[in-house]
């Protein structure tokens, strides 16, 4: 255990014997994160530390250069503020809440966040109804949140996230259109061949997803929401890691967690339409349920425009298909290539799918 962490532990808990366990995490979001026990007592410990200036890898400089701007996606102490702000809990009368906020400790230039431990079943061994349910619940409590006086207005909420976010990733595009790449054994073998004629569309028509998506009618988004994020406990449901959480249009959370259940293998890419079907309709039952009473092919339409937020994975795929390793989230665990390209390449059609489609249903709405 490090010295910080003990130090932490002896003034929070007054017990020496602590045992702290380091767990999987995004290190570029996160310098550290840990199981921390002592007799009964029971954290997670999030260590965050404030950004020291661009360094490293063009990849390790995307993840800092604008953290130190509240607005920014990734503002470093944005997830701090949720929690002192109680902001974590702005879904809870429709069942979905942040884990209790036990400490916050600070110094010159970190910060540690003592959290409940969230239990009950992870989102990543979550069977499709579970699903659903989520989706259900945070429809109607982003119906509520459609309403401007409702909404929180904290400076510290991102902004623009879905193009700021997928504009940044410092990916060459450039590969999106070498024949020499696509024929990589690994591409070839496991990817739809057609991936690379539409995957170029979704590419030229980023900008105006991204027009769309800003002119949706707007509400409270988490921007993170995914399976890793995601636990049923009893009747309710625990959502954390609130790094991202600001504005966002109606239906773009969803969009995210149907599509990131599959791209990280938590859902097979062969469920997906009916994973997209489910959350689709649970949704806007949610939303019905929380007061909103608008044309249900908007939420499609908000839905359906995230897709641009993966405009990058293809050319980031791609570059990473000579890789002798490829390794699973929190880059603990080797996973097989092979697999992780047939799901991914067919995951990827399925999103450029949703960005032609919600092109044309704007076109169809006057959006």
């Amino acid at each position: 255990m490090p010295d910080e962490l003990h130090d932490q532990v002896l003034r929070l808990w007054g017990n020496v014997d602590a045992q702290a366990e380091s767990l999987a995490h995004n290190q570029y979001l996160t310098a550290d994160v840990w199981r921390v026990t002592a007799g009964t007592d029971r954290a997670i410990v999030k260590c965050l530390r404030r950004p020291t200036g661009e360094q490293g890898s063009a990849w390790d400089r995307h993840w800092t250069a604008g953290s130190s701007t509240e607005s920014h996606w990734n503002f470093w102490e944005r997830e701090v503020r949720s929690y002192e702000s109680g902001l974590v809990d702005v879904f809870a009368p429709d069942g979905i809440r942040g884990p209790r906020c036990l400490a916050v400790e600070r110094s010159a230039d970190h910060v540690s966040l003592w959290l409940e431990e969230a239990g009950g079943i992870p989102g990543e061994r979550w069977d499709l109804s579970r699903y659903a349910k989520a989706a259900e619940a945070l429809g109607a409590a982003q119906a509520r949140l459609t309403a401007a006086d409702l909404r929180p207005s904290f400076p510290w909420l991102s902004q623009n996230y879905l193009a700021d976010y997928s504009r940044e990733k410092p990916v060459d595009w450039s590969l999106l259109t070498s024949d020499e790449v696509w024929s990589l054994p690994l591409v070839r073998d496991n990817v739809p061949g057609e991936l690379q004629r539409v995957t170029n569309l979704l590419h030229d028509s980023r900008d105006a997803l991204y027009a769309i998506a800003r002119r949706l009618p707007r509400t409270l988004c988490h921007l993170d929401f995914w399976s890793k994020n995601l636990f049923a406990d009893a009747d309710e449901i625990v959502l954390i890691d609130w790094a991202f959480v600001g504005e966002g249009a109606l239906g773009e959370d969803i969009g995210n967690l149907v599509l990131d259940a599959v791209f990280d293998h938590f859902v097979p890419v062969v469920q997906l339409a009916e994973l997209d079907a489910l959350v689709f309709d649970a949704y806007v039952r949610g939303l019905r349920r929380g007061g909103w009473t608008g044309d249900e092919r908007i939420v499609r339409l908000g839905m359906c425009s995230l897709a641009v937020k993966y405009d990058w994975l293809t050319p980031f795929m791609l570059a990473s298909a000579t890789l002798e390793r490829h390794l699973a989230y929190g880059g603990m665990v080797e996973v097989d290539a092979a697999h992780r390209y047939r799901e991914r390449g067919t995951a990827l059609l399925y999103a450029c799918e949703w960005a032609h489609d919600a092109l044309a249903l704007a076109e169809q709405l006057g959006i």
